[in-house]
């Protein structure tokens, strides 16, 4: 598919159909991104005004890991593509051969790496890939692929469905994350200057208490007395995760009543998007029953970002030591009070920041499954510790981004090819 930009639902209506998709616009940070990643489908943006060149038919080869579109290539370069293919398959089946092997490093700190998903035809790649479970089902894609609203019946079953293929691995349902780029078919636009700061995700469910009613009764209807976990996103502040947990609370309670199986066990935790909630009261790390990291919103709004804009995304590096100091002092906060940290985002499936993460701290990473093999193969070949004195080197020495001292090493120690 050749576009001038496209959105996650536009992208769900086509699905697994596609084999490419390039744009003249978009993001690699966007949300109809990560719905090509969790298709599998190669997406390049920002590519030119490649709509008025390319015409229907012409043969086109994307190149997903390097950013390049070949536009009617000569058979020289798709026979060199075709090789490249072929190295990538030798590497997925050396990946592949660590899927039933633990995420150790050479100093044995255990790391647990979980799989994002949103449909069911996600759910194959945990017995696959080896992921410990589904560290975040994204449920705004049953929204999404609809021109109504699904109903609570609906929903309880797919969610149910979830879980059955899980085979009791632990699944954490986000609950609906809508707004900013992401707009459902049957909701009446908002007119808004800047979308990804304005009526989203957990701010829409709470002024629309009948959505969110329906959707966590579908949840605990779903888990038919199995454990479950509940995630809200994008809080800012205390008092909405208060007020969000005592609602999922309110439900557990009128399902009781109406003698309903209710869950073996129920995790409320939440999404750790927004800088402000680095300095939250202790009583929230203390009353969520775990945290997860939202890395792709959390370091836009760090660094006031978009994460749209290619023009300032990718200005800004994710191991930049401001952002590294930020995300440990999240993981001494959870640590003083002993709840579960996870980190979830584009970054938990690079290696290399996946890496760095564990060393200042991340015991959990929740990633793509085509990550999971990639990052546990770094993982099991470094020593933490040594890992965190380059990076508190870096730190010392004044650098902007501990990346290039953590590359260097990591080349010097064969840990990387340079």
């Amino acid at each position: 598919l050749v576009a001038s930009n496209i959105g996650p639902g536009e992208l769900l209506e086509y699905g697994r159909k596609l084999r490419g998709v390039v744009l003249e616009e978009g993001s690699v940070a966007s949300h109809a991104a990560i719905v090509a990643r969790a298709l599998a489908i190669p997406l390049l943006v920002h590519v030119g005004p490649i709509t008025t060149t390319a015409l229907n038919g012409d043969r086109i080869l994307v190149d997903g890991e390097n950013g390049v579109v070949h536009l009617r290539p000569e058979d020289s370069i798709a026979a060199a593509f075709r090789d490249k293919m072929a190295m990538e398959h030798k590497a997925q089946a050396k990946y592949a051969s660590l899927r039933d092997k633990p995420a150790v490093s050479k100093d044995g700190v255990r790391l647990t790496l979980t799989m994002n998903a949103g449909l069911m035809a996600d759910l194959p790649s945990l017995e696959s890939s080896g992921a410990e479970g589904v560290g975040l089902f994204r449920t705004e894609l049953q929204f999404l692929t609809r021109a109504t609203v699904p109903r609570r019946g609906e929903l309880a079953k797919t969610y149910g469905l979830v879980m059955d293929a899980a085979k009791g691995q632990r699944v954490v349902f986000r609950t609906l994350d809508i707004g900013s780029d992401k707009v459902l078919p049957y909701m009446k636009p908002q007119d808004e200057p800047n979308p990804a700061l304005g009526w989203r995700a957990i701010r829409v469910g709470l002024d629309k208490p009948g959505v969110m009613r329906m959707q966590l009764q579908a949840m605990i209807r779903g888990a038919a007395g199995r454990p479950l976990a509940v995630m809200f996103p994008f809080i800012a502040q205390f008092d909405e995760f208060r007020e969000a947990r005592q609602r999922l609370l309110d439900e557990i309670e009128n399902e009781r009543r109406l003698g309903h199986a209710l869950p073996e066990k129920l995790e409320i935790g939440a999404m750790l998007e927004t800088p402000s909630m680095v300095f939250a009261p202790r009583q929230f790390f203390e009353m969520a029953d775990f945290i997860s990291i939202g890395g792709n919103d959390l370091k836009q709004f760090f660094y006031a970002a978009d994460r749209e804009n290619e023009r300032v995304r990718k200005r800004y590096d994710t191991l930049n030591v401001s952002f590294m100091n930020m995300i440990e002092q999240i993981v001494r906060r959870c640590e003083d009070v002993g709840t579960p940290l996870s980190f979830c985002g584009e970054d938990a499936g690079r290696p290399v920041e996946a890496t760095c993460f564990a060393a200042i701290g991340m015991r959990c990473l929740s990633m793509r499954p085509a990550s999971i093999g990639p990052v546990k193969d770094l993982i099991r070949k470094t020593n933490l510790k040594k890992l965190r004195k380059v990076i508190d080197q870096a730190r010392l020495d004044g650098s902007q981004s501990v990346r290039p001292a953590v590359r260097e090493w990591m080349i010097r120690k064969g840990k990387l090819r340079g």
